[in-house]
């Protein structure tokens, strides 16, 4: 069930012309792609906003984590095929969407999407981008670009054979077939089924929980996460370490270990 929108404070964020923004609850930001006609195909005023949104987040202490949804039908349908059309092989090579995938890409705070129905081609690409996927049950996931002569160009190939391997992700790579809901989560590629009405709700509810964690070390451990499924072994374990070492000398360190041995409720700051 998507929230009143029209209850929530703005608090210095504003809606653009492809994405509507609110803070529904909070510490909480959420983000729902507004293409509606265009089953939210991402055209690069779509990334280009919402890139800037993150951008904005991530200055923001007042945001903890971030909904990211395309509402009740469906999440994002692809890239926008018009806009692709127009390009050669010369002006590709500037294209600015790569810049905005990658400030999607390095957002330092908990990014959880809700989805329901496609999600596909450059919309699985930045499902894929979230660090939790929450997923109504007939949501349909795929790379399809095989169809258009061309492949993923913002990490089709490569997060979706780390989170489902290596067959299945050739399976819907050189197909184009789409994924069901339930075979994503047997597979690894969400989190999460719900019924489609709750799907924002349920991924809210998620973000509720993390926003009151310690700030800092909600950011470490998605930064050792993401570590691990982006580098070797060794490699994780030394960044996950040093994260760990780090904490020691925050004051939501000793507020938590504090609070436990008091038996009370902890109050993070974020410090």
């Amino acid at each position: 069930m998507m929230p009143d929108v029209t209850q929530e404070a703005r608090c210095g964020y504003s809606d653009g012309e492809d994405i509507l923004v609110s803070l529904p609850q909070p510490h909480v930001l959420l983000i729902t792609l507004n293409r509606p006609k265009a089953r939210n195909a991402l055209r690069s005023q779509t990334l280009r906003e919402l890139a800037a949104t993150l951008t904005q987040a991530t200055d923001d202490d007042g945001v903890r984590a971030v909904v990211l949804t395309g509402g009740d039908r469906v999440f994002a349908a692809g890239a926008d095929i018009g806009e692709l059309a127009a390009h050669t092989a010369t002006s590709i090579l500037t294209d600015e969407r790569p810049r905005h995938w990658k400030t999607i890409r390095e957002f330092p705070k908990p990014l959880i999407a809700a989805i329901n129905g496609f999600s596909l081609g450059g919309g699985n690409e930045l499902a894929m981008h979230a660090d939790i996927l929450i997923a109504g049950e007939t949501a349909q996931f795929g790379q399809p670009e095989v169809n258009l002569g061309i492949i993923p160009g913002a990490g089709g190939t490569q997060r979706l054979t780390r989170a489902i391997g290596k067959s299945n992700a050739m399976l819907l790579n050189l197909t184009g077939t789409f994924l069901d809901a339930r075979t994503a989560l047997a597979q690894g590629l969400v989190s999460e089924l719900t019924q489609p009405e709750l799907t924002v709700s349920r991924a809210l509810e998620i973000a509720a929980v993390i926003a009151a964690k310690p700030p800092l070390a909600v950011r470490m451990a998605k930064e050792a996460v993401l570590k691990s499924f982006e580098t070797g072994l060794e490699q994780g374990l030394h960044a996950e370490r040093r994260s760990f070492c780090q904490l020691f000398a925050t004051a939501d360190k000793q507020e938590g270990v504090a609070a436990f041995l008091e038996k009370r409720r902890p109050v993070f700051t974020g410090r």
